[in-house]
């Protein structure tokens, strides 16, 4: 007997815009739950967010996959009874979007005691941020680009979306655990700036900053704080990156350069070990320059002879069009993808959840469905609204 999905059985509505809680809800979809998306008629501020390839939007598809889409007017009376009927049916529903009145937690849970609502803000006093202006404020763009840069640099991953995203799915799935052992419903709080706050702290960012505020940390291009690691260029024009974080990692890209003479005066130059890691963050231009040498003289075939062989930690940069069209990682080679057509866009790979477990099966990658796509089937199924009520829901504009 084939084993279900992890979280086959679990229902969520979520309500939402922009990446972070589309994402925790497309994560937990890609692990079987069911989870549906609640839009207003015509589709929300994210219906037609680029990229749009035939005039869809690739970006909604994404963010998306794996769920199924309502389309309702919660500005209207009915509209709001439905969607309050569908998260009381769920039991977990999740938004980014403003929550007062009928949808507030304490409205809610009236019509389920055990509700688990997950509630996701811009900053901790609820007030508006985006994970744009949440990075201009944590500190990387100011440790992001060349060296000498002056001003700000910003970077194009979402990153505090993305790990909002999943700590939403996370959170909901502890409270899930623990309404399962005590009957107990939950409602969940998080911010986008808390999300980059916490990370910032795990990564000892915050702590270098209270305890060596006379010594902020620099912008260092391409370089690697604390260790070694920067791109070079191949003699045929191809940048690769190199990484030697470990003694292990070092002696293997010493070999495959042949830079252990120049090594060698380097340390005794200096006084430096350059089996440590401090001291190879030290002298990185002049390693940086033995390197960029070798690399320089060679092909990226040659490169990657060589370094193969030595075991080193590299790898070359490419463009998303060179990952689509030459990675095997990024194509059905790998069972998190599926090529497949997207109605309305066009045939492209497709991934499901890139987490596998051993006794639970993998959601294969789907199309996403079309805006409004299941509302009836939803309302039938979910409420079991008789087809003569939906018709006049339909013809009053409410679905």
């Amino acid at each position: 007997m084939t084993a279900e999905p992890i979280l086959s059985g679990l229902r969520v509505v979520e309500i939402s815009a922009f990446v972070a809680a589309p994402l925790g809800g497309a994560t937990l979809a890609s692990l079987g739950a069911e989870v549906i998306r609640i839009d207003p008629p015509g589709g929300g501020i994210d219906a037609k967010r680029w990229p749009l390839v035939n005039g869809e939007s690739v970006y909604w598809s994404g963010l998306n996959q794996g769920k199924r889409s309502l389309t309702i007017d919660t500005r209207t009376e009915q509209g709001q009874e439905l969607v309050t009927s569908l998260i009381a049916e769920a039991g977990i529903v999740l938004t980014n979007l403003r929550v007062h009145g009928w949808n507030s937690y304490e409205r809610l849970r009236e019509r389920r005691p055990d509700l688990i609502m997950a509630v996701l803000t811009g900053n901790p006093d609820g007030s508006t941020a985006v994970d744009y202006t949440v990075n201009a404020a944590i500190g990387f763009p100011f440790i992001t680009g060349p060296e000498d840069h002056d001003g700000p640099v910003n970077h194009v991953l979402p990153a505090w979306d993305a790990l909002a995203g999943y700590m939403l799915a996370t959170g909901l799935l502890a409270a899930e655990l623990r309404r399962v052992r005590t009957g107990e419903g939950q409602l969940i709080n998080l911010s986008l700036f808390d999300v980059a706050l916490s990370i910032a702290h795990n990564l000892g960012l915050i702590g270098e900053a209270a305890l060596n505020p006379g010594e902020p940390r620099p912008r260092l291009g391409n370089d690697l704080f604390g260790t070694y690691s920067r791109d070079f260029l191949t003699a045929d024009g191809r940048y690769v990156i190199a990484i030697a974080l470990t003694s292990r990692q070092w002696a293997d890209l010493v070999a495959a350069t042949g830079i252990a003479g120049d090594v060698q005066r380097l340390e005794a130059e200096h006084h430096v070990d350059l089996r440590q890691e401090g001291a190879r963050y030290e002298l990185r231009r002049e390693i940086g320059a033995l390197i960029a040498s070798w690399v320089g003289a060679h092909s990226l075939d040659e490169v990657r002879a060589a370094f193969d062989a030595h075991n080193v930690l590299w790898g070359p940069y490419q463009t998303f069009v060179e990952l689509v069209a030459n990675d095997p990682r990024c194509s059905p080679a790998n069972p998190m993808f599926t090529t497949m057509a997207q109605p309305g866009i066009g045939t492209y790979p497709r991934a499901g959840a890139p987490l596998t477990f051993s006794n639970a099966e993998r959601v294969p990658p789907t199309t996403s469905s079309a805006m409004g796509a299941d509302t009836r089937d939803v309302l039938r199924t979910w409420l079991h609204l008789p087809e003569s009520e939906i018709e006049s829901l339909a013809a009053a504009g409410v679905i």
